[in-house]
């Protein structure tokens, strides 16, 4: 391949290197030049290009990339057009991209010129995703390359391939006690039915059991004769060890466990075993979960027909740590950094959320209505400055002026939201961009909330303890969860991303783990006055208890 300066009598037949402008066109990089592009580069007075020129011995880009996706593409998987040096392998159907590293290790070795991207081994993909793009570097290559990675794969050996996913049936078996609560075994059967629905699948059977040996095993009987093909185990408490009940209870159905624990997190406390044809999967509760989990990559591969060893699982320790991204405002390693004790004065932002625009009330502003001599948004304020949160962010948006003239007299931060059109969420967002990098968590109150006291919000910063996975503090009354509610930092990320007129509620339900909910003997965590009926029985109830 001869690559340099030539001059228009040299480049017939030449591949142009840089675009040029032509007249009133653009000569696009990599076009080969005809007569008819010469004389228009002659009419341009465009004298000299820089081009490349290929010798006998050479392989164009398009058609050596063509050559060498065929070589490595597997079953599922199709070319698409190949243009600019560059192929892509692409997913007939929903399943797992199986890829042989050593293979795309060997062909990347052969030549700089080439270059053979993937997605990672067992990536979960769907139809029509590209799971592998061939690139050419150069505008061609020497045969004798394109030769030798032939050579280098036996035949009817492909590097890249799809294994699909098939239906399959599948079981879910919950375990009960006391503490557990219906809601939550509800939400788990729902989450799973959305899990088995990404990969093709629904869920054939669900049961509960008391958290007992004989009921579990009874459980896992019903499971086999209704032909799950895959057992997924719930506890209610924990699997501790492989003679702890759920393990216990399948070695009692004649089944046998392989394998307890995995390096992912979520997931550590997974466990595998099997019973005749029948893949059992015992799951920790942080499977209730919605988020991304070690055990669905393990599900992921058994759907999709891929067997799963012990170390298999052994070996998913890298890419493994889930739970923490990289652009979260306070990584894992920070958060556990030299920490052997709860931190004793956590710093913890009360944020009053006063962007609304009052639409239930009517034709008037309801946090500016007069309760007891003072607007209610007052009242919020001064519960607020009196707990120990520090310091108190109240978030304006709807008539931000007159919240502002209302609040002269309290030492706040007032934070002004211009987006509150487009709902709560921008309220929340406003407030986290605004916090200090050395804030803990915060509490965030409703301003339409006033009978909410000190003493609620001192409870929840009390009962804050993220390293105790008490990262999410919810007051509840006779069991019925309410507001104010405190957030530790690591889900900022998470709920600045929350879009339209919602708050983070649906958050506590993704993070179930992390959810300390805390009795309060006291109906104000509940009571919000947005309706013009609310406040007036709200103001009635007042009289007459004077």
């Amino acid at each position: 391949m001869i690559f340099g300066k030539l001059t228009l009598e040299d480049a017939l037949g030449t591949i142009l290197v840089h675009s040029i402008k032509v007249g009133k066109k653009t000569f696009r990089k990599g076009r080969t030049l005809s007569q008819t592009d010469i004389n228009a580069l002659h009419t341009s007075n465009i004298l000299e290009i820089t081009a490349v020129r290929l010798e006998d011995n050479d392989v164009h880009e398009n058609q050596a990339a063509e050559r060498l996706a065929k070589i490595i593409c597997g079953e599922n998987l199709r070319l698409s057009k190949t243009a600019t040096g560059r192929c892509n392998l692409v997913t007939e159907t929903d399943g797992i991209a199986k890829i042989n590293k050593e293979g795309i290790d060997k062909l990347n070795l052969t030549n700089e010129a080439i270059a053979i991207s993937t997605v990672v081994p067992f990536a979960k993909v769907s139809k029509g995703d590209v799971v592998a793009t061939v690139k050419i570097i150069t505008f061609g290559i020497i045969e004798s390359a394109l030769k030798k990675c032939q050579s280098l794969l036996k035949a009817r050996e492909y590097p890249v391939s799809l294994a699909p996913f098939k239906k399959k049936k599948i079981g879910l078996l919950q375990t009960r006690l006391p503490i557990l609560r219906e809601s939550l075994l509800n939400k788990a059967k729902q989450v799973t039915q959305n899990r088995l629905q990404k990969i093709c699948c629904d869920l054939t059977y669900s049961a509960e059991c008391n958290h007992d040996l004989h009921d579990v095993a009874n459980g896992i009987k019903e499971l086999l004769s209704a032909d799950c093909k895959i057992a997924l185990i719930l506890g209610a408490s924990a699997i501790a060890d492989r003679k702890d009940i759920i393990p216990a209870a399948i070695e009692k159905c004649n089944g046998s466990v392989f394998h307890f624990g995995l390096p992912v997190d979520p997931g550590n406390l997974m466990l595998m075993g099997k019973i005749g044809g029948m893949h059992v999967l015992g799951l920790p509760g942080s499977a209730r979960s919605p988020r991304l989990h070690g055990f669905d990559w393990v599900l992921e591969r058994l759907v999709a027909d891929i067997e799963v060893t012990s170390r298999d699982l052994m070996t998913m320790g890298v890419g493994g740590l889930l739970k923490e991204i990289h652009n979260r405002p306070l990584p894992r390693v920070t958060a556990v950094k030299n920490k052997t004790v709860k931190k004793k004065n956590p710093k913890i932002v009360g944020v009053i959320l006063a962007a609304g625009q009052s639409k239930r009330m009517g034709a008037v502003n309801k946090l500016l209505q007069n309760i007891n001599g003072k607007p209610m948004i007052c009242h919020a304020v001064e519960a607020a400055l009196q707990s120990k949160a520090n310091p108190i962010m109240v978030v304006t948006g709807f008539e931000h002026e007159l919240i502002k003239k209302s609040l002269l007299n309290f030492d706040v931060e007032l934070v002004q939201n211009t987006d509150y059109g487009d709902g709560l969420s921008t309220s929340l967002r406003a407030a986290i961009n605004s916090f200090d990098p050395q804030t803990d968590g915060a509490v965030f109150c409703l301003g339409d909330m006033p009978e909410v006291r000190p003493e609620h919000i001192n409870k929840l910063i009390d009962a804050y303890d993220p390293e105790a996975e008490k990262s999410i503090c919810v007051p509840t009354y006779k069991g019925k969860r309410g507001n104010p509610v405190l957030w530790d930092r690591k889900f900022f990320f998470d709920m600045c991303n929350v879009s339209g007129d919602v708050g983070a509620r649906h958050l506590i339900g993704e993070n179930e783990d992390a959810v300390l909910e805390l009795p309060i003997d006291d109906q104000a965590i509940l009571i919000d006055l947005d309706t013009p009926e609310a406040l007036k029985a709200h103001l009635i109830k007042k009289k007459n208890k004077k």
